[in-house]
């Protein structure tokens, strides 16, 4: 099933705990002010200019707290709507940079591209790490697609999951010839949770940052 996750709101913003919190100073602003009025030296009053000062002061932060209320909620309407937009991922297949994908009934593949002509090894490991199948081979440049029928170094069929490819490859000169590697699936869940859109395929996790094409799975 397609889900979208993330947290929920929180249920008071840091402006309206500072609203809340002026609004109760507010009282205690003005009993002190008509207090320092009343007990003023008639023989040496205090400056007008003071009073209002203080006024000014207190408005100002009002404002404040008021702009970073609208802004909170500016902000909140963006987030809505960010997350609104990544439901279009949902049921769709992206491709991205990475070099771990799914193993599903024994199939799992990565497209590559290569600079030049090489030749190495590939290791592919489980989610823990652990090496389970590799081999030599030898990869022609430009861009192609590396399969593996998840079939382990000791024979036995490997469980679905995810699994990381490694290239260790070398071009004629005996120098390290680098792989880019890519994955492809479909996406299942979008999870809002750590603040960045994380786009799940099972149990692979790829950031949207690193999406290269999205299309409508068939």
């Amino acid at each position: 099933m397609s889900t979208v996750s993330g947290t929920s709101a929180s249920s008071g913003s840091k402006s309206s705990v500072a609203s809340n919190a002026l609004s109760g100073n507010y009282e205690l602003f003005l009993t002190l002010l008509t207090t320092q009025i009343q007990n003023q030296d008639p023989l040496d009053p205090l400056d007008s200019a003071e009073y209002t000062n203080q006024l000014v002061q207190y408005s100002s932060v009002e404002q404040s707290i008021q702009t970073n209320q609208y802004l909170e909620t500016l902000v909140s309407a963006m987030e809505s709507s960010r997350a609104s937009s990544y439901v279009s991922y949902l049921g769709a297949e992206v491709t991205a940079s990475g070099s771990t994908t799914m193993l599903e009934d024994s199939v799992a593949s990565w497209d590559y591209s290569i600079q030049d002509d090489a030749e190495g090894t590939v290791e592919i490991r489980n989610a823990s790490g652990a090496l389970i199948f590799s081999d030599d081979l030898n990869l022609a440049k430009g861009s192609n697609t590396y399969y593996w029928d998840g079939i382990s170094n000791s024979g036995t069929n490997s469980d679905d999951g995810a699994y990381t490819i490694t290239f260790k490859m070398k071009d004629k000169q005996g120098q390290s010839e680098p792989v880019s590697t890519e994955i492809s699936g479909v996406v299942d869940e979008v999870d809002l949770s750590s603040g960045d859109a994380i786009l799940k395929i099972g149990t692979l996790r790829v950031p949207v940052s690193s999406v290269l094409t999205v299309s409508r799975a068939t």
